[in-house]
């Protein structure tokens, strides 16, 4: 079989490239130039020239064909503006999930087909299956990578049942530190080098210097809500239907300056997420301060003293109909209809008991245990055991 690794220039898809090749498929390397700024990366040379470099070299030790594709302008459009538009609505987007879905398993993969290969392969940490239904259709299944700590089917979570069909995982029933042996009994370049920490398109980054491209600096205020905010303490309402209480658990709240004290200064409210402690340079506090919450229209952030502190958490989410995607379109809920699954919010949480409500006016998640910083603009992913079977951006 005849099939093109997306060849990375690190040590993941370094192996998946060589066990294809030892299984006998005729492999050819493609890789895939993206989107860089010099300006904003945090190293002297462009990452993607040093990993062009690595993936040649381990595409000459493995006698392989190689090319470079450049899909920096793709990048640009589909990944880099939509970034910048996101975070100028005050929404917190994952570009490595948008650069699966739009660039690796679309573009590139059709570009890859167009080359006369059969399947595609990369080195994440997930795995594919297929079985038959009852009519004799082939259902493609996106399972958990082996490794726990390296899972990345969350990062897929917005693949298709067409994608899936021609993706290959070579390296998702493997752990990391069993892929980097092969790569060290092999003599690949990239045996021991480090996992990329960077955006999936620029390498390393510093966030607020990256945004600070196209968002300029507008200086704000950062207002600490306590812990006695009468909107903590009020009487859950009852309810008439699960539609309404569903509404209510997963609105946001709603806080004016007056609610709080005034206790420093942002360059602003676009830069920053919910959740995120580090960077907002307060001191004079026991716990560290979370931000809770951006009003982006008055260029407000809102903070709580502590990880635990209670604006930080809610109990459901709401995702727009026309946000909700199934990896198995079979098993799509009706209108009205329920069902038991374990979800996650951002990669690498653990994955949480929850149930997905389908109404006519929205998709609902609803966690039996509240959930701390539900970011809009997220994708939330739910699995039945270890299968992501859906995801949706939250709203």
């Amino acid at each position: 079989m005849k099939i093109v690794v997306g060849l990375s220039g690190g040590v993941d898809s370094s192996v998946a490239a060589y066990l294809l090749q030892k299984q006998g498929h005729e492999v050819v390397a493609l890789f895939m130039r993206n989107w860089n700024d010099a300006s904003v990366t945090l190293e002297d040379e462009c990452p993607w020239i040093e990993d062009s470099n690595d993936a040649l070299m381990v595409a000459q030790k493995l006698g392989i064909p190689y090319q470079v594709i450049d899909m920096s302008e793709l990048y640009k459009e589909k990944i880099v503006d939509y970034m910048f538009e996101e975070y100028k609505k005050g929404r917190t987007p994952n570009p490595d999930v948008l650069c699966n879905r739009e660039v690796k398993f679309d573009v590139f993969m059709k570009t890859a087909l167009s080359l006369g290969a059969e399947k595609v392969a990369t080195g994440h940490y997930a795995q594919v299956n297929s079985t038959f239904d009852e009519n004799g259709k082939e259902i493609f299944h996106l399972l958990a990578g082996a490794d726990n700590n390296k899972d990345q089917s969350y990062f897929l979570c917005q693949l298709n049942q067409d994608q899936l069909s021609k993706s290959l995982f070579p390296i998702g029933a493997l752990t990391k530190p069993e892929v980097r042996e092969i790569a060290r009994e092999m003599g690949l370049v990239t045996a021991d080098k480090k996992d990329s920490q960077g955006l999936c398109f620029i390498g390393k980054v510093s966030l607020p210097t990256f945004l600070q491209q196209q968002l300029e600096p507008k200086e704000g205020e950062i207002v600490e809500i306590f812990k006695d905010f009468p909107g903590f303490h009020e009487e859950t309402p009852k309810f008439s239907s699960k539609l309404e209480e569903l509404q209510f658990l997963s609105q946001k709240i709603k806080y004016e300056k007056s609610d709080g004290k005034v206790i420093g200064k942002h360059q602003g409210a676009h830069y920053f997420t919910v959740g995120q402690s580090k960077g907002l340079g307060i001191g004079g506090h026991k716990e560290s301060c979370f931000l809770i919450s951006r009003d982006i229209e008055n260029n407000i952030v809102f903070v709580g003293e502590g990880r635990n502190f209670p604006g930080l958490f809610r109990s459901a989410l709401k995702i727009e109909n026309s946000e909700v995607h199934w990896v198995r379109e079979d098993l799509r809920l009706q209108k009205g209809e329920s069902m038991k699954v374990k979800a996650r919010i951002r990669y690498r949480q653990t994955l949480e008991e929850a149930t997905l409500y389908q109404f006519e006016e929205g998709f609902y998640i609803e966690f039996e245990n509240p959930q701390s910083a539900i970011a809009e603009g997220q994708f939330a992913a739910w699995y039945m055991d270890d299968e992501l079977v859906g995801s949706g951006v939250i709203s």
